[in-house]
């Protein structure tokens, strides 16, 4: 789990290589492309790796809950001790998201569709959920995803009429549905429509009118769905099986969220879409999870081989202190290598790699913190 988890952040750390910028200077390397288009979100329907990030981190949420709940356990925590801290961790979540969201705003900046306020929105009812029965867990997930569902379709489709320019999206913009998926459009949903009277009740510059990738706050709903299909993982875990059956579990159940999620869109009855948090994308990501999970099982667990991973358990470890480290003091950080050393050293092999360099100096310097905190056995924990 936690080379899994430290994987998942040096992915989200390493938007700092802008492969972008390599990717504009050379359009026609397949090279270049390849690694730029999974550095970024997709527009709309569809995966890149770097769509992964947030529902593999949800999804670990989950499959770490049951060792938390039962190390609270041996330690004669009562439940409602333990409850109060789930309230606790929760709120710490959502305002650590806010507060994150609010470093170059004019002032506090509600928002809550980040990754840290999603699940700290969920986390009590997945704490709940993971004292219920496994079958009650089960019950659960297929609940969510179809309720869900179905008050996106029982949601007022957008008339012919509607100004979509007025929302953030282009009027001709390629990624608009017909038919029933229509309801899952951008900034034109139920879960658009909540926010736009939800994030008016706060302070703010300015009136809320959309949310120019169309996040939302209600994806903290099915994102709960990704974490308790975690939780069932997580107890798979803990169950004491053969190495094998556990890989076996893990790969039936990625395959079936796979397929199930992308025969919800071919069908035309749900798009898998990750910035509205889709059920489709609910299962389409889930059994992706499930799939990269299993790599790391196979290879850790199964096959005994734990040198490689140390750097990822490293960062793993203190996965709360490395979203923070990237979201507080990235700029910090590469403007004091410009005072100290100038352009010339990240300009070695040519101005168009500079990006690319001053990046992997940054993160050399992330990673020397956490290497840091790890010999010192400094974990941030929530």
């Amino acid at each position: 789990m936690d080379a899994y988890r430290g994987f998942v952040m040096f992915l989200m750390a390493a938007e700092l290589l802008q492969f972008h910028k390599l990717h504009e200077a050379f359009p026609d390397s397949a090279f270049w492309a390849f690694l730029a288009y999974h550095q970024s979100h997709v527009e709309w329907a569809g995966c890149s790796l770097h769509d992964l990030i947030q529902p593999s981190f949800s999804f670990l949420v989950g499959v770490a809950l049951p060792y938390s709940l039962a190390s609270r356990l041996t330690q004669g925590h009562s439940f409602g001790h333990q409850f109060a801290h789930a309230l606790r961790r929760s709120l710490i979540l959502v305002l650590l998201g806010v507060f994150l969201r609010s470093i170059h705003a004019s002032q506090t900046y509600f928002t809550f569709e980040d990754t840290l306020s999603q699940i700290g929105l969920g986390y009590p009812f997945l704490f709940l959920l993971g004292y219920a029965r496994p079958r009650t867990g089960w019950i659960a997930f297929a609940g969510i995803l179809v309720l869900y569902w179905l008050a996106f379709v029982l949601y007022p489709a957008p008339g012919p009429n509607f100004d979509y320019t007025a929302v953030g999206v282009p009027a001709n913009w390629p990624e608009h549905y017909t038919g029933l998926m229509v309801h899952f459009n951008k900034n034109s949903n139920l879960a658009w429509a909540f926010d736009t009277w939800f994030l008016n009740l706060f302070p703010r510059e300015h009136p809320f009118l959309f949310n120019g990738g169309g996040y939302a706050t209600l994806s903290f709903i099915p994102t709960l769905g990704t974490m308790l299909l975690g939780l069932q993982v997580g107890r798979w875990l803990r169950a004491g099986l053969a190495h094998n059956a556990v890989l076996k579990r893990l790969l039936i159940a990625g395959a079936a969220g796979i397929t199930l999620g992308l025969m919800l869109q071919v069908t035309g009855i749900c798009p898998v879409v990750k910035r509205i948090w889709t059920p489709a994308w609910v299962l389409f990501s889930g059994g992706w999870c499930c799939w990269l999970l299993a790599g790391f099982y196979a290879l850790i667990d199964r096959a005994d081989k734990r040198g490689w991973a140390f750097p990822l358990v490293v960062i793993g470890m203190n996965s709360i202190a490395i979203y923070c480290l990237v979201h507080l003091i990235d700029r910090f950080i590469i403007n004091s290598f410009y005072i100290h050393l100038g352009h010339g050293p990240f300009q070695v092999f040519g101005p168009v790699y500079e990006p690319l360099l001053i990046g992997i100096a940054t993160l050399a310097v992330f990673y020397l913190i956490l290497w840091w905190m790890y010999r010192r056995k400094l974990f941030i924990r929530i």
